[in-house]
C-alpha cells in the first residue's frame, strides 16, 4: 500500500500517505490493547478464582484500556444495586496510549527518502481517526462487561487525549515551532509573537513550569513514600487482606503501582494547602484531618494522616511547594543571567518578574490539569468526591510560586551577577566601548641558578569591567586603574627598563595608536593591527630574560649553559646578492 509506483499519480501518493497514517493509527492503539489484554489475561488464568470467562477478562480489559484514556467506567453489579462510577484514572496507564499516539502521528508527519509524505494536517487526522476507530469498537465490546464505559465520556476526555497526543507528535515532527497566532488576534500581539526574544522568553517559561510541576510532583511522592514507612504495618495488613493468593497479591501490586503518580499528586496538594477529600465529609489538610473519612482498604490509603489536628510533622508538608517556586526561580534567574553571555545580555529586573509570573501561570495551570485527573468518585454516597479539587489546587500552585518564587528569581539574578567568578564576567560584546587600558600586572624579580638577576617582565592584560572601581583607595600616586598601570584618561608612560613590551592595549597605547576599537575606524590611515618596534626584542638585556624565564618554566628540561648570543645580530648572514649582473672572477 505505501510502496511509491512510478506511475503513480501525485493524487494516488497523497492517498496512500493518508492510508499509512490511518493504518499506523490503528496500529498504535492495537499495540496499547494488546499488551494491557495480554497483562490482565495472564492474571486471570494464574487466578485460582476467576469471577468470569475469558469473555469477561477480555471486556474487563478493554475498559481498564479506556480509563487509561480518562474515560469513565461504571460498575453495574454492586451490592446495592446501584450502578456505581469509577472516575479515578491510574495515571502511569495513560502514559503507554500517550506516547503509542505521539510516535505515530510523528513517524507519519517526519519525511521519509523515496516515500510520499501527507501533509501535517492530514497526518493528524489520519492517525488521530485510525485510534479512535478502535477506541469506538473496544467501547463497543466492553458494553457489557464487569466495567462499562461511560458513554459521555468518550468524547471528553477521552478523544482529547487522542487528539492532544497526534497534535504534540506532528509538531515534533515539524521541529516544535512556534506557530502564528491567527489573523484575528490583535497586531501587536501578533509583532511581539513574532520576534524571537519573545519566544526565548515563553520558551523558558514553559520550562520553568514545566520544572515547578516536576517538584512537586516529587515533593508529593516522597511525603507518601515518608507516610507509608511510618504506617508499614497497616499498609500490610491492607495488602493482605485484600486477596489472600499470590496471583491476587500481584494484581493488587500492579494497581498500586499504576496509582503511585496519583498518590504523588495528592501528597502535593496536601503540601500546598487545600488538601484532598476522603469522601464527602473528610478533608485531609496540614492543619488538621477533619470529619470521618470513608475510604476503601488499600495499601496506599495507609499513608493518611490521623484524625485530629495537624503537627509539626505535617507543617513540614509545606517545604514542598517552597521547593517547586524556588526551582521555577533558579530556572528563570539561569536564562535572566546566563553563564554563557556578556553581561550586557542579561534580562531587566521587569522581564524577570514577568517571566516569573508566566511561569507560575503555567505551573498552577499544569497542577490543576493534573489532579482533576488524579481524583474523582469511587461510588455513590460518601465516596462522590474523592481526591484534591482541581479548582484549589491550581490557585494554591500559582500563588505559591508567584509568591515564593518571584522574589528567589530577581534574587538570584542578582547573586550572579554580583558574583565573581562567573564566566560571563568578561568584557562586553564587540561593538561596546571597551577603551579601557590595560591592567598591569608586575612580577617580582627572579634570580636564576647561576645567581644572576633578571629583570622584572611586566605583563599587560584587558581590564575586565569591575576594573574602574578596583583600583580605588589605592597607594598614594597611584593611578586609578590598579597598581603600575595607565587609567582610562591617563597617558601613556615610558616602559621601565627591562619591561618587555607586550601585544594589547598597552603596546598601542604607547606607540601612539588608539586605545578604543571602536573610535578612529573612520579615520584615514586607520590600522587595526599596528606591529610592535622589533629592535629592543633583540637586544642582550631582553634575549637573557626570555631565556630565564623559558629555563624556569621548562621545569628542568633546559640547558645549564647561557643562551648564546652574537655581539652582531647580523653576523653569520650571507651577503645579498647585487640587483644585476655582476663581474664574472
Amino acid at each position: 500500500m505505501t510502496q511509491r509506483s512510478p506511475k503513480a499519480t501525485a493524487e494516488r501518493n497523497r492517498t496512500l500517505a493518508l492510508a499509512s497514517a490511518l493504518v499506523r493509527g490503528v496500529v498504535a492503539a492495537g499495540l496499547g490493547l494488546g499488551s494491557l489484554t495480554v497483562l490482565v489475561m495472564v492474571v486471570w488464568i494464574s487466578s485460582p478464582y476467576p469471577d468470569s470467562g475469558p469473555g469477561g477478562a477480555l471486556r474487563a480489559a478493554a475498559g481498564v484500556w479506556l480509563l487509561a484514556h480518562g474515560a469513565g467506567l461504571v460498575r453495574p453489579d454492586t451490592l446495592s444495586g446501584a450502578a456505581a462510577p469509577v472516575g479515578v484514572v491510574p495515571l502511569l496507564l495513560v502514559l503507554g496510549p500517550v506516547w503509542l499516539t505521539h510516535r505515530a502521528a510523528r513517524d507519519a508527519a517526519e519525511p521519509e527518502e523515496g516515500r510520499p509524505r501527507p501533509s501535517q494536517a492530514g497526518a493528524f487526522c489520519a492517525v488521530a481517526a485510525g485510534y479512535l476507530l478502535v477506541v469506538a469498537g473496544a467501547a463497543a465490546y466492553a458494553r457489557d462487561g464487569s466495567l462499562r464505559p461511560d458513554p459521555d465520556t468518550l468524547v471528553f476526555p477521552a478523544a482529547l487525549v487522542v487528539a492532544g497526543a497526534a497534535a504534540a507528535g506532528v509538531w515534533t515532527a515539524a521541529g516544535r515551532p512556534f506557530c502564528p497566532l491567527p489573523s484575528w488576534s490583535p497586531l501587536a500581539l501578533q509583532e511581539a509573537f513574532a520576534r524571537t526574544l519573545f519566544r526565548d522568553r515563553a520558551g523558558t517559561a514553559c520550562r520553568s513550569a514545566a520544572v515547578g510541576v516536576m517538584v512537586l510532583l516529587g515533593g508529593g511522592g516522597l511525603l507518601v513514600a515518608v507516610a507509608l514507612g511510618r504506617n508499614a504495618a497497616a499498609g500490610q495488613d491492607a495488602f493482605l487482606a485484600l486477596a489472600g493468593d499470590w496471583p491476587g497479591r500481584f494484581a493488587v501490586l500492579l494497581l498500586a503501582a499504576a496509582l503511585v503518580p496519583n498518590a504523588a499528586l495528592w501528597g502535593a496538594a496536601y503540601g500546598l494547602g487545600p488538601g484532598f477529600s476522603l469522601g464527602t465529609g473528610a478533608t485531609a489538610t496540614p492543619l488538621g484531618l477533619d470529619g470521618t473519612p470513608a475510604v476503601p482498604s488499600f495499601p496506599l490509603l495507609a499513608a493518611l494522616p490521623d484524625q485530629g489536628p495537624g503537627t509539626l510533622l505535617n507543617g513540614a508538608a509545606l517545604a514542598v511547594p517552597v521547593a517547586a517556586a524556588l526551582a521555577v526561580g533558579w530556572f528563570t534567574a539561569r536564562r535572566a543571567a546566563p553563564a554563557d553571555a556578556p553581561r550586557a545580555q542579561a534580562w531587566s529586573p521587569r522581564e524577570t518578574v514577568l517571566v516569573t509570573l508566566l511561569a507560575a501561570l503555567g505551573c498552577g495551570a499544569g497542577t490543576a490539569l493534573l489532579t482533576a485527573v488524579a481524583g474523582g468518585p469511587l461510588g455513590t454516597g460518601a465516596l462522590s468526591a474523592f481526591g484534591p479539587v482541581w479548582w484549589l489546587t491550581g490557585p494554591a500552585a500559582l500563588a505559591w510560586t508567584a509568591a515564593v518564587g518571584v522574589p528567589a528569581a530577581l534574587l538570584l539574578r542578582l547573586w550572579r551577577l554580583r558574583t565573581p567568578g562567573w564566566a560571563w564576567r568578561r568584557d562586553v560584546d564587540e561593538g561596546v566601548d571597551v577603551s579601557e587600558v590595560a591592567e598591569p600586572s608586575e612580577t617580582a624579580a627572579q634570580e636564576d641558578e647561576e645567581g644572576e638577576e633578571e629583570a622584572a617582565v611586566v605583563v599587560a592584560r584587558p581590564r575586565r569591567w569591575w576594573a574602574p572601581w578596583r583600583g580605588r583607595g589605592g597607594a598614594e600616586g597611584e593611578p586609578e586603574g590598579g597598581s603600575g598601570g595607565a587609567g582610562p584618561g591617563d597617558s601613556a608612560t615610558p616602559a621601565a627598563a627591562g619591561a618587555v613590551p607586550a601585544p594589547g592595549p598597552a603596546a598601542e597605547a604607547a606607540s601612539g595608536a588608539p586605545t578604543d576599537p571602536v573610535a578612529g575606524r573612520g579615520d584615514a590611515g586607520f590600522e587595526p593591527y599596528d606591529f610592535l618596534p622589533a629592535d629592543p626584542w633583540h637586544e642582550k638585556d631582553f634575549r637573557e630574560a626570555r631565556w630565564a624565564s623559558l629555563k624556569r618554566g621548562s621545569g628542568g628540561l633546559m640547558a645549564d649553559f647561557p643562551a648564546d648570543f652574537p655581539s652582531d645580530p647580523t653576523a653569520g648572514r650571507p651577503a645579498a646578492e647585487p640587483d644585476g649582473p655582476g663581474p664574472t672572477p
